[in-house]
């Protein structure tokens, strides 16, 4: 079986691969994941061609959450040394939003720590969502604030926003493992309430918490039935006071196989690398551009991220370019007459099943060619020494008086 032309064929044709196909590339080899690379490559570049979307994250409202995720620094009882502070006010939000902007981000993600907004809640963000449009009435805004309740995704709406954002995280039969104060079917039920406001859904995973491969292929499959218009994959960032402080479970070599994996399951959606590239991608993180088309500037919500201008510098050496404000990201299909987020219109998650039909966190969880056939039960390689010097806590931008990065 030649599994990667294979792969680039049902790409190219929106077509879902099957659970075998998808796991066979988590477990190919080192020695084949240049071929791997290319081939998810071909996918991307059919779609996106070689731009690249920057996003850039303001932390509205950071720690003393009351949910007890495990990878989450913002998390009850977490004894991390990060960040504290209560909302922002519009103003304050809206210049650091605006930052990001000036470095090159095209949509500014609105986030705050919390199990989900009161409607007080939403009327500052509202009120804070306006502050950014009438200062660049272009850039996406996506909100990612937790739980919603009944109207408040159509409040979001109302005051301007593009997108939210609520993720999956890992797959329904570990989310247990992971959290205790909320549900998988809960996090499922908000998304669903971002595409029913008419809101473009944001919805990814978290790899590198001791999960399985069948794990990550379950959850990106189940994101592929959800049909988010963006994908971020994260990748763990163990922050020292958080239960997950010691998984260190993940290379750059593996990174790049879920990064393929994710490309190949949602061919034609924005997949963004998000959390912890610079942690577990780090001198490898070009690589990574030609599978993902989208990418945080700057700075985390909790962490600090590579430089900005490093950011920029990185994308043009790698042949890349930065996606303009008034370029639609999404290919035609799947674009919205909404500034180019995307719709849920064409509802064949992360593609139309062209085979059954003719494919950071917070705010309770937003925290990224070749003829190989590997064995399923190949090995990943082992995990490197931890390289918890490449963790710092964020301690400039907003919520600070020092300049963000950006």
């Amino acid at each position: 079986m030649d599994l990667l032309n294979t792969l680039v064929d049902k790409g190219l044709r929106r077509e879902t691969p099957s659970r075998e196909e998808a796991l066979a590339v988590l477990a190919t080899s080192d020695d084949d994941l240049l071929d791997v690379v290319a081939a998810a490559g071909k996918v991307r570049r059919h779609w996106f061609g070689r731009r690249v979307k920057l996003n850039y994250l303001v932390n509205l409202k950071s720690g003393l959450c009351p949910e007890d995720c495990s990878y989450c620094s913002q998390r009850l009882g977490s004894k991390a040394e990060i960040l504290k502070y209560t909302w922002l006010k519009p103003d304050q939000a809206s210049a650091a939003a605006a930052a990001g902007v000036s470095g090159g981000a095209k949509r500014v993600c609105l986030v705050a720590s919390g199990r989900g907004p009161t409607d007080r809640d939403v009327d500052r963000v509202s009120d804070t969502i306006r502050a950014i449009k009438e200062q660049n009435e272009a850039v996406e805004v996506c909100a990612c604030l937790g739980l919603l309740s009944d109207g408040q995704a159509e409040r979001l709406r109302e005051a301007g926003a593009d997108a939210y954002n609520h993720n999956l995280n890992t797959s329904e039969s570990t989310y247990g493992d992971i959290t205790t104060t909320h549900t998988y079917a809960d996090r499922v039920d908000t998304v669903n309430k971002a595409h029913a406001a008419g809101l473009s859904a944001c919805s990814g995973l978290i790899a590198g918490m001791g999960e399985s491969d069948e794990d990550l292929v379950d959850v990106v499959f189940s994101l592929r039935e959800l049909d988010p218009d963006s994908v971020p994959v994260n990748f763990l960032i163990p922050m020292e006071g958080t239960p997950l402080a010691k998984e260190w479970h993940l290379t750059p070599q593996r990174c790049l196989r879920i990064l393929a994996m994710t490309r190949f399951v949602c061919p034609d959606v924005e997949v963004r690398i998000a959390g912890g590239r610079e942690v577990h991608l780090r001198t490898m993180q070009p690589l990574a551009l030609h599978l993902a088309n989208s990418i945080f500037l700057g700075d985390y919500l909790t962490s600090e991220g590579q430089a900005g201008h490093a950011d920029l510098e990185m994308i043009a050496d790698a042949g890349f370019e930065v996606e303009g404000a008034g370029e639609v990201t999404l290919p035609e299909h799947r674009a919205s007459v909404r500034g180019g987020c995307g719709s849920h219109a064409d509802a064949g998650g992360c593609g139309s099943h062209a085979d059954e039909a003719g494919a950071g966190a917070g705010g309770c969880g937003s925290h990224a060619g070749g003829g190989v056939c590997a064995p399923a039960s190949a090995a990943p390689r082992p995990a490197e020494e931890p390289r918890t010097d490449l963790v710092a806590v964020r301690r400039r931008g907003a919520g600070t008086d020092l300049a963000p990065n950006a």
